[in-house]
């Protein structure tokens, strides 16, 4: 439970920090390294929450299955939510099937 309200209150305040930029910056443009580094902020984030979450005990390998189909996914561009939500099927059918 603790981890999803962290997940929610990272993503509310990833968004507040996305939205607030075209406020503050009214019509000028980033430069692009600038958006380059604020388009890694989520799977960034996500990242560490999910290694904090699986350090301190051992690691099951279909969390592994799991977390490697997200960021396969991410690498080819697809939204974090749907690689997220696949990376979680995929832990969830290779347990089914394991069991």
């Amino acid at each position: 439970m603790k981890l999803w309200l962290c997940v929610l209150a990272v993503s509310a305040a990833n968004w507040l920090m996305k939205a607030a930029g075209p406020l503050v910056l009214g019509k000028r443009k980033l430069p692009p390294a600038v958006v380059r580094v604020t388009q890694l902020t989520a799977p960034a984030l996500l990242a560490g929450l999910i290694v904090t979450d699986l350090g301190g005990r051992t690691i099951d390998w279909t969390q592994l299955v799991g977390v490697g189909v997200a960021g396969v996914l991410n690498l080819l561009r697809v939204p974090i939510l749907p690689a997220a939500a696949a990376g979680v099927a995929a832990t969830a059918l290779v347990r089914l099937v394991s069991a």
